[in-house]
């Protein structure tokens, strides 16, 4: 892998940290609890704004600066919201909202973050599958599904090396890793909390662990089944034109399949065990530490985050964790970026509960009807433009808010903007390689291993004429 490619693969990993910060919450009032949006002026949001734009921006367009200085980047947007923070409110309603994040969102994030990022780290699928319109699209549709279980970046990291071993022996390949990010990367999560880091927003939010299942089911099956009935005719036609010429000797023969570190699936069940204990299990007892209270479940699960890393570092064998790439690098750069990102956007919340007494009114017209109530479409597509350039789940809990952010409303009688926000968080993700981490990591994988990938733009051309059409049609039945 090269420098580069190593830099692309470590922002794909980006996912599996938000899979553990978003889970590892029991739905928590705002860090921003305390400040008065309404009286906060609206130029606050810029280092929230600022963060995410590095994010987005500093692995493609200036990634040797990045790489060396991403932490000082995060370092002087955070400061700037403190002392931006300090001129509105006092000391202890800005420490109360610091304590806040720190205690019950950045501690759980860093726990949860270590236990999946090891526990996937030590799963390797091996061997060869004989490629075919039928193999590819069987591949694709079972990434989609298992995307949904074990995550975005979990369904990826196992399942793309074979995909490309299948296909090594055509000239036409870049196609079939391309609706792999469609399908496996982004629309294929839609369907639990477990599957994007969006959905965790929602799930740490107050929704039900379920709703995503029972209320979003449908999209997600018409918009992976009209891409994938796309991916097929595709196929079937490059795979006429790879019969124009010679074939290819296949790099990798066919082999049997063959799944290495099995016993991390026991942890990963574990790990998903303890978030839903702390959900449900609520004995009252609390522990008050610098005005938060920690709740003994809680703390509890993140023991359990912790114990079930170490399992998995001792069973696992270290040529498994090799195969797959593996290394710690990540998690220092995702636990400061991603501390970063939740410290700046505390006023951004606290000016979303605001509502329309707050800086962000005009937003919150934008996505209503003239008799001011939600617009499912103007929720869909803006979620999703902003998801497409932007980290998804900071998104979708800007436009939660905006929304009310009360998750007992948004689950009933709203229930079509939440789904509006889901999906629009999750599906257009896809539109972009910087709208999702896992297709940076997708990406990096598919040219480390010979595929010839489209750049940014050339990506760009192929969601426009593939997922925007589709989207559109999403829009005109559901939304």
């Amino acid at each position: 892998m090269t420098v580069t490619d190593t830099r692309l693969y470590k922002r794909g990993l980006l996912s599996a940290v938000m899979i553990g910060f978003l889970a590892a919450i029991p739905a928590p009032a705002f860090a921003a609890e305390g400040l008065n949006g309404a009286h906060l002026p609206l130029w606050q949001a810029l280092p929230f704004v600022g963060i995410l734009l590095s994010i987005a921006t500093g692995p493609v367009l200036y990634p040797h600066l990045w790489e060396h200085h991403y932490g000082k980047f995060a370092a002087v947007w955070s400061a700037l919201i403190i002392i931006a923070m300090l001129t509105s409110a006092d000391m202890a309603a800005v420490g109360g909202a610091l304590a806040h994040t720190a205690f019950l969102e950045y501690m759980p994030f860093i726990l949860l973050l270590l236990a999946l990022f090891t526990v996937a780290g030590g799963i390797y699928l091996e061997g060869n599958l004989h490629d075919s319109v039928f193999t590819n699209t069987v591949l694709l549709g079972v990434g989609a599904a298992l995307a949904s279980v074990v995550g975005t970046t979990g369904a990826a990291m196992i399942l793309i090396r074979p995909l490309i071993r299948a296909n090594d022996d055509r000239r036409y390949n870049a196609h079939v890793v391309v609706f792999f990010i469609f399908l496996v990367a982004n629309i294929g999560g839609a369907l639990s909390p477990l599957g994007d880091p969006p959905l965790f927003i929602g799930f740490l939010k107050g929704v039900d662990f379920f709703w995503t299942t029972q209320h979003l089911w449908l999209e997600t099956l018409t918009t992976a089944g009209i891409v994938l009935t796309i991916f097929c005719v595709l196929d079937l036609y490059f795979h006429h034109r790879d019969g124009r010429f010679s074939r290819i000797k296949d790099p990798t023969p066919d082999a049997p399949l063959k799944l290495h570190g099995k016993a991390n699936l026991l942890l990963l069940a574990i790990i998903i065990a303890a978030i839903l204990m702390s959900a449900q299990w609520k004995p009252g007892i609390a522990f008050h530490v610098a005005g938060v209270d920690l709740q003994l479940q809680d703390l509890l699960r993140d023991l359990v985050f912790l114990l079930v890393a170490i399992v998995s570092v001792r069973i696992t064998a270290k040529s498994v964790r090799a195969a797959n790439g593996f290394s710690w690098g990540p998690i220092k750069e995702v636990a400061i970026l991603f501390a970063g990102i939740f410290i700046c956007i505390i006023p951004v919340m606290a000016m979303l509960q605001a509502g329309a007494n707050g800086p962000f009114a005009n937003l919150l017209k934008l996505v209503s009807h003239p008799d001011g109530s939600g617009n499912p479409a103007a929720y869909f597509w803006l979620t999703g433009a902003l998801s497409s350039f932007l980290d998804n789940a900071p998104t979708y809990l800007v436009f939660f808010q905006l929304a009310g952010g009360d998750p007992q409303v948004l689950m009933t009688t709203q229930a079509a903007l939440l789904a509006a926000i889901s999906s629009g968080a999750v599906f257009m993700g896809a539109n972009t390689y910087i709208g999702n981490a896992p297709n940076f990591m997708v990406y990096a994988i598919a040219r480390e291993n010979g595929v010839k990938m489209p750049s940014f733009f050339g990506y760009m051309a192929w969601s426009s004429l593939v997922l925007l059409p589709t989207f559109l049609l999403v829009t005109w039945i559901f939304f």
